[in-house]
């Protein structure tokens, strides 16, 4: 909203300063420190009122150290992260675009979702059809997972506003997404296209449309969507699942929005875009403003989940930070990194897979269950190995930092 005010006052009366807002860089900056001073000033009073309506933790006997200490801590924390998001976003983004649009859809949609299970979880715990006995049932999150992918995948695809920019090409005298030829970078048209980036490929680029051979064009849209919905649901579940010690979740969620920020930037700036040789998507850049805000929320959040935990974000939190960096993922065509960019969701999901799979398989082949981890998911085999919480989160930190980096890499290894 402040982009289209100052705006007018740059239009209408040259306000000192008002062409500031249309820097992507000075509002990402704001976005950031407006996000963090949300989350740490609010979050105090959020928490409070938790804990005067007794939403608190209630854990389960797992058997790991210092679980005792969690029993009674306020959760649904995930308001702050949401507030400090949305917030922002709708102070210092462009709210024509349609990717800030999709991003606060998808914030506010698995926010309800994760919402609703914490509350029927903490508060309402009568059993029905939408209700078992920790939440809303398995199937139903899904299904409302599904559906936002259903969403996204469809306007990503249809809408007129998501496109990519494809160049002239003179030695194979046709246009394509890749870097321009010198002499002949104004040689360009902006076209629908379902083409993403492919990392360690010199011509880094996949036609979603040309996957597989036999589908006809016209059904193109299916396999996307299709697409869509499993990436959301499989990263949000991941963030979901790695949301099981203090400050996990939120951290690592921060390492992963400075990398889709860069992204967004570099995607949405014809220059750079051209140097890294990545496709330029118009009105990309725009999305740096929603990282900055989820990097600002995430902080700010931190201030009271790093360990010991004052407070813990819940469904409510951990399934909305999942399906936005998804979506943002999906927005910037960067979906083929996700699972080095978010290895630590991928292998905290990978964990429990494994470990329910290889339970199963031995039950019924040997008539004992017998199991690879531990515990899963994974940060809890390193609890029953004796490692620290504290030191189990910053390690997982750091190994997320160089998934990063290595992610980013890919921008320029072909």
């Amino acid at each position: 909203m402040l982009y289209y005010l100052f705006d007018y006052l740059e239009s209408n009366y040259q306000f000192p300063g008002a062409t500031l807002f249309k820097y992507i860089s000075f509002r990402a900056s704001m976005t950031i420190m407006i996000s963090l001073l949300i989350g740490a000033i609010f979050g105090r009073r959020l928490i409070n009122l938790l804990k005067k309506m007794q939403v608190k933790e209630q854990s389960r006997v797992l058997g790991l150290p210092g679980e005792d200490s969690k029993q009674g801590t306020p959760t649904m924390g995930g308001l702050i992260i949401i507030g400090s998001i949305v917030i922002p976003t709708l102070l210092f983004a462009r709210l024509d675009n349609v990717y800030v649009i999709l991003l606060l859809i998808s914030t506010l949609w698995l926010g309800f979702i994760g919402f609703l299970d914490d509350y029927t979880k903490l508060i309402k715990k009568k059993r029905n059809w939408l209700v078992g006995d920790r939440g809303i049932k398995g199937q139903y999150k899904i299904f409302g997972q599904v559906g936002l992918g259903l969403i996204v995948g469809l306007v990503l695809y249809f809408n007129e506003n998501v496109k990519v920019r494809q160049y002239y090409n003179p030695a194979a005298q046709e246009y394509n997404a890749s870097v321009p030829v010198d002499g002949y970078q104004d040689r360009y048209k902006d076209v629908k296209s379902t083409a993403v980036n492919v990392p360690f490929f010199k011509n880094n680029e996949l036609d979603y449309g040309k996957i597989i051979p036999f589908l006809p064009k016209s059904l193109t849209w299916v396999l996307y969507v299709m697409v869509a919905i499993f990436i959301i649901t499989f990263v949000s579940n991941g963030a979901n699942i790695t949301d099981g010690v203090d400050g996990l979740a939120a951290g690592t969620s921060v390492i992963i929005a400075v990398t889709l920020a860069i992204f967004a930037y570099v995607s949405g700036n014809a220059i750079f875009s051209k140097y890294l040789g990545i496709m330029y998507i118009p009105n990309s850049g725009e999305l740096v403003i929603f990282c900055s805000a989820l990097m600002g929320a995430c902080i700010g959040f931190l201030w009271y989940n790093s360990y010991p935990a004052q407070v813990f974000m819940g469904d409510t939190g951990s399934l909305s930070l999942g399906g936005i960096i998804a979506v943002l993922a999906l927005s910037v065509r960067k979906e083929l990194l996700i699972p080095l960019m978010c290895g630590i969701f991928l292998a905290e999901n990978l964990s429990v897979i494994i470990q329910v799979s290889y339970f199963k398989y031995t039950k019924k082949r040997f008539g004992e269950g017998k199991r690879v981890f531990l515990m899963a998911p994974l940060h809890h085999h390193f609890q029953k190995k004796g490692y620290h919480e504290a030191k189990i989160v910053t390690r997982f930190w750091v190994v997320g930092v160089i998934l990063a980096v290595l992610t980013l890499v890919m921008l320029k290894l072909r």
